[in-house]
């Protein structure tokens, strides 16, 4: 018997504004307790909320990135819950009127498009974070207050391969829209999953389980294979009971889930209208400026790359993890390289410096422009693809473009000049002529050899070579 998963994500992400969403404190990442804080964050009595109009304008960006309808009008409510990182004792969040819904992003899984339906997404305040210790808790109120995005997909995720592949091409989309450098290891972005299996054919889903903050993509993968893996053995035992409606998480050491509360009835939150946050229309216009806003996503950057430059699957994926990056490629091809030589010098060359020296295309000096230079040499044999990189190298050491060190590197191309030095070579070695007529083909790399210690490495290799070939067959 064939088993189904269904997943559903919801993420969390933080925003890069330069406060937080309804307060002037600072939202930055900052390792010292309590400092980026104003008394709003913290719900001191008397204060109240102002909304920060580029967080908006980064949520409808984002709602806009996944196909979503936005709303005609802005509203915020009040989700009503105690929790110790929650001062106010209730969150500031959208329910009714969320910047988005009913939207989708298309990705691509092991070589096959799927589309993810998007429920909703909207706009909201995070909460302090906590650090436990032993005996006592820690409260930490840098992050309250930080502008948050939530983003809830339908039940239609039918694998781990699919829900990662999900999650990277919505961290992507943040980071090329400028709405968040999506770094987990900060704790931009956090992740919930949920998880049911129903025997292959059966139309009712199986009981869901969800599995609370998971903080890498790689665990949201073990996380998925392991509760499908429980459930299943569940099922097949005849233990289909077991499965509840609960709230579990993932153990790293143990490579399982672990359950941590039960979940047999939806939380009453009593939600209502946020007073302080006036009801506000939402123009077309509003949304029409900000839909122009929006570059070329990454994964019609992707679909472009194979389809229209056939590249591969992997070098694709290569230049789109990184918008500069695949900025930098798309300039490229713009002044006429050709996108596999282009693609290939990113990935081999440039990517290795940039990594080695830890900064970003941004600030890496050969710029498209002189990249042409150099391939365009090779392109006219003017210079070698040896001599290329070593053009490249300089280039970039001396600050200074490639064509001035190209001619100090040209390849000696006159036919009638390497006619001359080949020409005395033969002569010279009249032994190793005989010999290579006698069958030692392999004598003809010796004569290569000779060539270009002579010419001190700049003949021409395919020149060298016909000529070559031309004396030494006669």
């Amino acid at each position: 018997m064939k088993y189904i998963p269904t997943i559903g994500l919801e993420l969390h992400c933080e925003m890069n504004t330069k406060s937080k969403v309804f307060s002037k404190g600072i939202n930055e990442y900052n390792e010292i307790p309590n400092v980026n804080i104003r008394p709003l964050d913290m719900a001191f009595p008397g204060t109240l909320p102002v909304l920060n109009k580029e967080a908006l304008r980064k949520a409808f960006r984002m709602a806009l990135a996944l196909n979503c309808e936005t709303p005609d009008i802005l509203l915020f409510e009040r989700k009503n819950y105690y929790y110790p990182d929650l001062p106010k004792g209730y969150q500031i969040t959208q329910m009714a009127k969320p910047v988005g819904i009913n939207g989708y992003l298309d990705i691509d899984v092991e070589g096959q498009e799927e589309r993810v339906l998007i429920h909703d997404i909207h706009l909201e305040e995070d909460t302090a974070s906590q650090d436990h210790y032993d005996s006592y808790s820690l409260l930490d109120y840098n992050r309250s207050g930080v502008p948050l995005v939530e983003i809830v997909t339908e039940p239609c995720l039918h694998s781990a391969a699919s829900a990662v592949s999900y999650l990277e091409t919505l961290r992507n989309t943040f980071k090329y829209c400028d709405i968040s450098l999506a770094d987990t290891k900060l704790g931009q972005i956090r992740c919930d999953v949920n998880v049911s299996v129903a025997k292959e054919g059966y139309k009712e889903l199986g009981t869901k389980v969800e599995m609370k903050n998971i903080n890498s993509f790689a665990n949201v993968a073990k996380a998925i294979d392991s509760e499908v893996a429980r459930q299943i053995s569940l099922i097949e035992q005849g233990k289909k009971e077991e499965i509840i409606q609960e709230t579990r998480r993932y153990d790293e050491e143990k490579e399982t889930t672990i359950s941590m509360r039960s979940k047999v009835d939806a939380i009453d939150y009593k939600y209502f209208a946020e007073a302080n946050i006036p009801t506000m229309p939402i123009s077309k216009d509003y949304i029409e400026e900000i839909r122009k806003e929006l570059p070329v996503l990454p994964y019609y950057r992707y679909k472009k790359y194979l389809n229209e430059y056939s590249l591969t699957s992997k070098e694709a994926n290569q230049l789109i993890k990184e918008k500069e990056l695949s900025d930098y490629f798309d300039k490229c091809v713009e002044l006429g390289i050709d996108a596999k030589i282009a693609a290939n010098w990113i990935i081999v060359n440039i990517v290795t410096i940039l990594n080695k020296e830890d900064i970003k295309i941004t600030e890496f000096f050969l710029k498209p422009e002189y990249l042409k230079q150099i391939i365009d040499k090779v392109k006219d044999n003017t210079i070698s693809s040896k001599q290329a990189k070593e053009i490249f190298n300089q280039a970039i050491e001396n600050k200074k473009e490639p064509k001035e060190f190209i001619s100090a590197n040209a390849q000696l191309s006159n036919e009638d000049e390497l006619r001359s030095i080949i020409e005395t070579i033969i002569n010279n070695n009249q032994a190793q002529v005989e010999d290579y007529r006698n069958g030692h083909d392999n004598l003809f790399k010796y004569f290569v050899g000779q060539v270009m210690k002579e010419t001190k490495g700049k003949a021409n290799p395919v020149l060298t070579n016909d000529i070559l070939k031309e004396y030494l067959d006669k």
